[in-house]
């Protein structure tokens, strides 16, 4: 028993993220493991090189029902110790008590891990097993499974943490190389002859070869057509650039790595770009989907000039202030309605247009104006490192000209108010002051704006400190709140500006006269 309790530790569950091979981060090569010499993992049977995607530690017979595919897998060896056998888990007629030593156990069970997609196992010494047992490591090799030592001072955890940090590690490097290569993407598509340029780069950028569909400009070295690959990637170009066909297609043949991207919506697709490389990288696909929405606005049939590459800039991580060039001012621009988001966003100058969304949003440099069936949201007048913000605005108006149904609601209100939609500040306005007659609303708005001082708001007015008094007492109860309170009068300040905003305040000479004190 203290054999088993010693051990606990290192036969835990240790998989976490990135358990399968279909994980975008980056896998961890067995080899630099087997080179982690505070590991001391040693190599013992089959392959000595394997794609590591997670870590699983299992001791059950027939642990491959649970894996994924890609695991180090990391065993004690607790099920052949205590004789509860492969063949006796998987109904193959021996007794309980045969264990994994059983004719042909270790066999099936190396089989049954490669079936499953294990990249390796790894086998701990002590306090079960003294040795790796000689029959597992003659199963491994049969069925080229590698096989590592896993020594008694090294836990399993030890063994998952390395191989999260070298996930951690390779992913930071992915990042950067994507990063990197966004960037001269960027600076190809600036370059007087961009799309020549962008290819270049983006076969660079992946190792291999890139092609435009149909008109045949490309880049780098092509696969030999003895491999197949020429032929398959045509088929995949043609499939992605006919109208309304898928926006991606990846294969593999002779070895090389396929994919093709369509270039354009799928309503009027007529061109795609075609990628091969001899391996492929998590982050190939976010490189080359780069470089399809670069070649998509340099093909275009209508060139979007100067703001297609302020776009440009924008997708590939610039700031807006830089991208834009410009000091603006911008308009955001929200708007619902119409049938032709393009036809839009020529009325109003730009080429800067999202149509995918419940409302249309564009960026204009010109004040918009109403557009015949569009209702429209416009921001405020915005510095491009304000874009965001003026995005917002033009949420918000477009609501207030859906609920009043005009063709155009700009945003014009700064500060809190501009929080807030003029109807609903109006509801919430009226419902608050409602108890309030005109003549206590307006003691009170100028007794607010006077931070509290009877004599002082007695002197706007024209009365006796005294009817301040009496007035303030009688609002504060009609009202039921407590006018000391800060939050209280900041509430109250808003709800009568919006309510001045609406209709003229009743002068001092309709309140009737002062009250003598």
């Amino acid at each position: 028993m203290s054999g088993v309790s010693m051990d606990e530790s290192r036969t835990q569950d240790v998989s976490g993220p990135g358990g399968g091979p279909a994980s975008p981060v980056p896998p961890v090569p067995l080899g630099a493991l087997l080179a982690d010499r505070e590991l001391g993992l040693r190599h013992l049977a089959g392959p000595a090189e394997a794609a590591v995607h997670g870590v699983h530690a299992s001791e059950m017979a027939d642990p491959a029902p649970y894996l994924l595919g890609g695991e180090l897998l990391l065993t004690a060896g607790a099920a052949d110790a205590a004789g509860a056998g492969f063949e006796a888990a998987a109904g193959a007629g021996t007794g309980p008590a045969e264990g994994l030593a059983a004719a042909g156990g270790y066999d099936r069970y190396a089989a049954r891990l490669v079936a499953a997609g294990a990249a390796a196992l790894g086998f701990g010494v002590a306090p079960l097993h003294a040795e790796v047992p000689p029959a597992l490591a003659e199963a491994c090799a049969r069925h080229g499974l590698p096989l590592v030592e896993v020594p008694p001072r090294t836990p399993f955890t030890a063994v998952a943490r390395a191989v999260w940090r070298l996930m951690a590690e390779a992913r930071t490097r992915e990042l950067r190389r994507v990063t990197e290569a966004q960037q001269a993407l960027a600076a190809a598509a600036a370059r007087p002859d961009p799309v020549p340029a962008v290819l270049s780069r983006l076969a660079a950028g992946l190792g291999g070869y890139v092609v435009l569909w149909p008109d045949g400009r490309a880049a780098g070295g092509p696969p030999p057509a003895a491999a197949g690959a020429r032929g398959a990637l045509d088929a995949l170009l043609d499939r992605v650039g006919r109208r309304g066909g898928p926006a991606t297609a990846t294969d593999q043949a002779g070895g090389w790595h396929l994919a093709a991207h369509a270039l354009g919506r799928p309503a009027d697709r007529q061109a795609a770009l075609g990628t091969a490389a001899p391996v492929r990288t998590p982050g190939d696909h976010t490189i080359a989907s780069v470089a399809a929405v670069l070649l998509t606005l340099l093909t275009a049939e209508r060139p979007a000039g100067e703001q297609a590459a302020a776009l440009t800039r924008l997708l590939l991580g610039g700031s807006p202030a830089a991208a834009l060039g410009g000091p603006g001012p911008w308009y955001a621009v929200h708007a619902r309605g119409g049938p032709d988001p393009r036809g839009l966003a020529a009325a109003l100058g730009t080429v800067l247009a999202d149509p995918d969304g419940p409302a249309v949003r564009l960026l204009t440099d010109r004040d918009p104006g109403p557009q015949p069936g569009w209702r429209l949201g416009v921001s405020a007048p915005a510095a491009p490192d304000a874009l965001a913000v003026a995005d917002a605005q033009a949420h918000r108006a477009l609501a207030r000209a859906e609920a009043a149904r005009t063709a155009l609601a700009r945003h014009t209100e700064p500060g809190l108010a501009g929080l807030v939609g003029e109807a609903e500040a109006r509801a919430h306005a009226e419902a608050l002051l409602g108890p309030l007659p005109p003549v206590l609303r307006g003691t009170l708005r100028t007794w607010l704006a006077r931070h509290g001082s009877w004599d002082r708001t007695a002197a706007d007015l024209g009365v006796h400190r005294n009817t301040v008094r009496q007035r303030i007492a009688r609002a504060a109860a009609l009202l039921d709140r407590d006018l000391d309170d800060a939050d209280v009068r900041m509430e109250l300040w808003f709800a009568l500006r919006t309510a001045a905003s609406q209709a003229p305040e009743q002068d001092a000479a309709a309140e009737g006269p002062p009250v003598s004190g």
